[in-house]
């Protein structure tokens, strides 16, 4: 199978945690008894990753302390950038190329959710590759869905609809990361440009997935891990 360079994002501020993240960083709040920063790494195992880099940002020497004697190469952010300036910053440490990118602020049970994205990786047709789960299945997510998903695996937008859920975890070409003015901005505006083109795909997870951005969504993880 195809190894690629994986960014995982830890530069946020984690301010719908509340009092959680006053005096750390949401990517080390334990769920389950292990940090969210160790389950997100814990799926990049060798065997499908060539390299891990960690974008940091709040609270950034706690994580730098934790992943201290690990190969792991860390990207810091002053100011913080957003996803797509942030994956940009980080292009020196990921090398040229598709790059894998997940988020740490998420639970996964299931088949590895980056062996599922390799596996269904296309160069030909494919600019991005996202995992995705419809909303019924997003534990923890609040709202509708983020995209709309055809029967060959192309994404547009939900615009209000139910649709699929961003799960956190893609493959992404990054040409198109330099080619942005704006010193700070999210991926969804690459993504965009992907869907205008045909370019951008989605793949249902098979397996379960909760998102941690509440405090209560702590407990509905845990429940998740131990089901």
């Amino acid at each position: 199978m195809r190894r690629f360079p994986v960014m995982l994002f830890a530069a946020g501020f984690g301010t719908r945690m509340g009092a959680l993240t006053k005096d750390r960083p949401k990517p080390m709040i334990p769920v389950a008894g292990k940090a969210l920063l160790d389950h997100a790494l814990d799926l990049c195992t060798a065997d499908l990753v060539t390299h891990r880099v960690v974008n940091l940002h709040y609270l950034g020497d706690q994580i730098a302390r934790h992943l201290s004697g690990r190969d792991v190469a860390l990207s810091r952010e002053d100011p913080i950038l957003d996803t797509g300036a942030g994956l940009r910053a980080a292009l020196p440490l990921l090398g040229s190329g598709p790059v894998m990118t997940l988020n740490t602020d998420a639970v996964w049970t299931g088949e590895n959710p980056l062996v599922e994205l390799a596996a269904a990786w296309d160069d030909r047709r494919m600019d991005a590759l996202l995992l995705v789960a419809e909303v019924q299945n997003a534990s923890g997510h609040r709202g509708t869905g983020d995209f709309l998903i055809d029967s060959d695996g192309r994404l547009t937008r939900a615009e209000g609809a139910p649709g699929v859920v961003y799960l956190g975890a893609q493959i992404l070409c990054t040409h198109r990361l330099v080619r942005v003015s704006q010193q700070a901005f999210s991926l969804n505006l690459i993504w965009d440009q992907m869907i205008a083109e045909g370019r951008a795909f989605g793949r249902l997870h098979r397996g379960g997935w909760c998102d941690v951005g509440q405090p209560d969504s702590i407990a509905l993880a845990e429940a998740l891990l131990h089901d």
